[in-house]
């Protein structure tokens, strides 16, 4: 007999007390055990649509509600006694007459007409509003997984009660719905073969799993059931799993699971090539200790898949390539490159460039693209670079520093993107890599240095690299060429579209601080539209007050920084800072799940005109 979980159980778990928790997982770890065990309480739900639904005690007012037929027992519930009698007899488990997918379905005549939710107001009656599926065949409906018994209110949904209708329908049929009201077109999943266990369909192995053991089963319940990242929308799976001919890159807005794609696919091409290593990097020391946590729940009682899987920060593994390539290494601090750039401009007379823009021009151009001669720099394509140089100005600029990298090189001193060169060229004349896969998560903020480090560590493989990030959360780094730079995506870039993360009310006015498409300087575009989410919640709110008091009473922080935009010397520079405030506004924002409160001092940031409502 097959013992499962569903979604709606660990969601319901996690709303109980500690000491309640504690109880219900004994009893979990009891019925896996031993099913037939004669001290559990069963009792069928007679008032239940589906007669296969039970209550097993848990103590004197908890109920554990499951599904039991002779081949399998599902864990679907748990609460108190009323609450969780009242939620079985709402539902049934079903498998889908077109998909063949399990579905746990709310039984439509339990349910109360769909109304417009209480916090939208209208304050004189409105024409009715357009159905937005009325001219959808109920077989195309159907395809996208929708119960047959809710067709008659799909085919009534407005825009106002599509968010409503949304929530009580399985994920795949909100999403498809969701998605097909934005303009997108679903992807649908396969119709499963006749006789195919219905759990195994790819739909019904989002909200269901198979426990095979004890230690399964304990990790499962250990972490909710959206951070123990297991199961995968089909899309995700279509991407973890494919085979690429080369570097390639999943993008998507915030919350839209760019970073569970990445962990899944570096433990499938670990578990795909028995013999290979694998590398899952990111931008910051801090982002990767994440990641290796995330990765540790992930593959837990795996230890042959944990010795082949290195999950490390950029920074680190590009110095640790390095030593082991080019031996000790003695880093250039920056404070000291400043000094040295302030020294020896204070020697060129003609030098009328401040500090903030030579140390920028050093870090984005010379030694980022690791310039060697006049001829180089003169002749460097300064994509991203708001400030034109005239030919005079950059021989200028050269003069101090050509002096600060022959005083590097006299004390031998490395900077970090001197050792990404160096080590770039020692694996490119290797014939065995380090790493036979290379995941990169927050791609986005990945610097020249580094990704010509990465194309050398890549190599020209099929699927030796896979990238994932969002343009619109690039904060750190200025455009520039990855094509240039030997790791070309296009063809093989792909874009998530179904966000689990933010609410529908959150994203939808957080997109506004974005353009519909965004595109890499290689002209690999992102389209952001038809993004949906998932869920539902009120709407962001955002107060402007009088005075500084009033604010520090309720929230401090002003966006953009006044403090950056005043220290930028070049005005042509101001655009690529507003640009990249947005961003980190628009991050900002997409971190909230539920509600989202935005604050400011009037006169406010203009960017807020931009969330307000139409």
């Amino acid at each position: 007999m097959n013992f499962l979980i569903a979604d709606t159980f660990t969601d319901s778990l996690a709303k109980l007390t500690g000491e309640e928790q504690k109880a219900v997982k004994t009893t979990a770890f009891d019925l896996q055990m031993n099913q037939a065990n004669a001290g559990m309480s069963f009792h069928r739900l007679d008032k239940a649509k589906d007669k296969n639904f039970w209550s097993v005690r848990v103590s004197s007012d908890i109920r554990l509600i499951v599904h039991k037929t002779e081949s399998s027992l599902l864990l679907c519930y748990v609460d108190h006694h009323d609450k969780a009698y009242a939620w079985a007899e709402r539902r049934k488990l079903e498998t889908h007459p077109k998909t063949g997918a399990a579905q746990l379905v709310e039984v439509r005549e339990m349910v109360q007409e769909i109304m417009v939710p209480i916090y939208v107001t209208q304050e004189q009656p409105a024409p009715p509003k357009p159905l937005i599926f009325a001219g959808i065949l109920d077989d195309e409906l159907l395809a996208y997984g929708v119960p047959p018994e809710w067709l008659k209110d799909v085919k009534a949904a407005n825009e106002d009660t599509l968010l409503i209708l949304a929530d009580r329908l399985p994920n795949e049929a909100a999403e498809a719905l969701l998605e097909l009201a934005t303009g997108g077109n679903p992807q649908v999943a396969p119709v499963a073969e006749p006789e195919t266990d219905p759990f195994e369909h790819p739909d019904a192995q989002r909200r269901f799993r198979v426990m095979t053991n004890v230690e399964e089963l304990e990790r499962a319940l250990e972490f909710p059931w959206e951070k123990w990242m297991i199961f995968l929308h089909p899309v995700q799976r279509v991407l973890v799993e494919r085979t690429f001919s080369g570097p390639a890159r999943v993008a998507g807005s915030a919350g839209t699971g760019k970073t569970i794609v990445a962990l899944h696919r570096a433990v499938f091409l670990a578990r795909r090539n028995p013999n290979a290593r694998v590398l899952l990097t990111t931008f910051s020391d801090t982002l990767a200790n994440a990641l290796r946590f995330r990765l540790r729940r992930l593959i837990q009682n795996q230890p042959s898949l944990a010795e082949r899987l290195e999950v490390h920060s950029l920074a680190e593994i590009g110095r640790r390539l390095g030593e082991a390539c080019l031996g000790r290494i003695k880093t250039a601090e920056p404070s000291a490159i400043r000094a040295l750039l302030k020294q020896y401009s204070q020697g060129v007379t003609e030098s009328r460039f401040s500090p903030a823009f030579l140390w920028d021009e050093w870090l984005n151009m010379v030694d980022a693209w690791q310039l060697q001669s006049w001829d180089e720099y003169r002749d460097v394509k300064r994509l991203g670079r708001k400030t034109r140089l005239a030919e005079k100005q950059r021989k200028i600029l050269w003069a101090i520093f050509e002096q600060v990298k022959r005083q590097l090189e006299a004390q031998w001193l490395l900077t970090p993107a001197t050792v990404f060169f160096k080590t770039a060229e020692q694996l490119c004349d290797r014939k065995n890599p380090p790493f036979d896969y290379t995941v990169i998560d927050e791609a986005q903020d990945v610097g020249v240095p580094e990704l010509r480090f990465l194309a050398a560590l890549g190599g020209d493989r099929p699927d030796s690299l896979f990238f994932a990030g969002d343009l619109g959360q690039r904060i750190f780094q200025q455009p520039f060429s990855w094509k240039a730079l030997g790791v070309d995506v296009r063809g093989r870039s792909h874009t998530l579209r179904i966000n689990y993360r933010t609410s529908h009310q959150i994203r939808r006015q957080t997109d506004r601080l974005l353009p519909f498409e965004l595109s890499d300087v290689d002209g690999n575009a992102e389209d952001r539209r038809g993004t949906v989410s998932v869920f539902n919640g009120p709407e962001p709110e955002i107060r402007i007050f009088d005075s500084e008091q009033e604010e520090i009473a309720a929230v401090a922080k002003v966006i953009p920084l006044q403090e950056r935009i005043e220290s930028i010397a070049d005005a042509a520079d101001l655009e690529d800072a507003y640009n990249t405030e947005r961003h980190l506004l628009y991050v900002v924002c997409t971190r909230a799940r539920d509600r989202l409160y935005i604050s400011g001092i009037d006169p406010a940031s203009e960017f807020l005109d931009d969330l307000y409502l139409n």
